[in-house]
């Protein structure tokens, strides 16, 4: 019997190369070939359900792609690892996942813990040995995950993301749930409070807010020096820490440094201010930024690929905003269209570079450019990251 691997990204190619032996599918290969661990890449065509014995998926694998119809032994990396797995946290929710599993490996290195899935290492990389695993966990990965569990699950706010894929809001915020129902008395999850009376033997922490969270946990923001909206990540690290340790870490999680691509400041020639919030690729995570900045007239850049999501809401919450938007991507015309049906100014500029140039035409020093599309990037970009220093490449070239 074999042993099969959907898609060849990073999660399976981690795999692939630490175990070998795999029969690897994908839509790019077009013929049979060996690779240099000993795994068979082979067209989607010839794979047979009779003779495979376990089927992986990467995380994003299309769960409506035939070799998904058709596979009968389907587990996700976590599954595979779960026997191995040390004691593990796992960090879900719409917004602000990776930036609390950067948080609560800041706080727990000390104790050798290891970081990694959707943040970026694939569980195949992590040592088994290690005292803990912190895994940023997305909702396709909890979709394909049928047996692991975490001893604790930290569940930030479910907000409509990723509908394309998931079908819809209720199907998305089932899968951030499933693991709930697989956890025992010994376990803790943390859960905002709309979740409260989830079906689940663990001992459950709700919160309405971060406030509340930080109440419920013994937790003192007033030495925390992070802001809103990273301030519930934070209390969400120092509230994984309590529960492990017994201890508040403040001073070092203080010292902990926010990536790129979140709400980074920066200043052109003229000293104006602009933001590349490129991360934010949700209307929950624009709302948050729009927040921050609702005292100053905003120029907002939006669009890209929208995965299916109706966002009439978040257009709906701007009208209280001194806002003028700049459409781009794929989804220009939706954008215009939410805008016209709202009675915002808009723009359509299709490309982020003019976008950049006409709010240059009109950004005053009390003002902010803000890149906070709401959308994917893969409709123009390799990458969030990659649509961020265009961005930013764009402001630095203006004359």
């Amino acid at each position: 019997m074999k042993k099969s691997l959907f898609g060849y990204g990073k999660t399976t190619k981690a795999l692939a190369k630490k175990f070998g032996g795999f029969d690897i599918y994908d839509d790019n290969f077009k013929e049979s070939k060996q690779d240099e661990f000993g795994n068979t890449l082979l067209p989607v065509s010839e794979f047979d359900e009779k003779l495979s014995e376990l089927e992986i998926p990467s995380p994003g694998f299309p769960k409506e792609h035939p070799l998904i119809l058709r596979a009968k032994n389907l587990q996700s990396e976590y599954d595979f690892f779960y026997d191995a797995m040390p004691k593990s946290v796992w960090i879900s929710g719409t917004n602000g996942k990776t930036t609390t599993t950067q948080m609560t490996q800041h706080l727990l290195a000390k104790i050798g813990s290891q970081m990694g899935a959707n943040v970026g290492v694939p569980l195949a990389e992590l040592d088994t040995y290690a005292k803990l695993w912190i895994l940023e966990t997305s909702s396709f990965t909890l979709h394909y995950t049928h047996t692991a569990k975490p001893e604790i699950y930290a569940l930030l706010p479910i907000t409509a993301d990723h509908i394309s894929w998931h079908g819809s809001f209720e199907a998305y915020a089932k899968d951030k749930l499933s693991v709930l129902r697989r956890m025992n008395e010994s376990d803790v999850a943390i859960l905002p409070e709309l979740y409260a009376n989830a079906d689940t033997k663990a001992h459950i922490i709700s919160y309405k807010d971060a406030e509340d969270l930080a109440q419920k946990l013994g937790i003192d923001t007033k030495q925390i020096h992070f802001k809103p909206p990273f301030l519930l990540d934070a209390i969400m690290a120092l509230s994984i820490e309590k529960i492990l340790l017994d201890t508040t870490n403040y001073e070092l999680l203080n010292s902990f440094i926010m990536e790129k691509n979140k709400l980074e400041e920066f200043y052109d020639e003229l000293g104006r201010l602009w933001v590349n919030d490129t991360k934010a690729t949700n209307e929950d995570a624009l709302i948050q930024a729009l927040k921050r900045y609702k005292d100053k007239k905003i120029h907002l850049i939006i669009g890209g690929d929208d995965k299916g999501v109706d966002l009439s809401g978040v257009f709906e919450f701007m009208r209280d905003f001194d806002i003028e938007l700049y459409a781009i991507g794929i989804s220009s015309d939706k954008m215009m269209a939410y805008a016209k049906n709202h009675h915002l100014k808009a723009y359509k500029c299709e490309f982020l570079e003019k976008a950049v140039s006409e709010i240059s035409k009109k950004l005053k020093l009390d003002e902010v450019a803000l890149l906070s599309p709401a959308c994917a990037s893969l409709d123009q970009f390799s990458s969030y990251a990659q649509r961020g220093e265009v961005f930013k490449e764009s402001v630095k070239a203006l004359k």
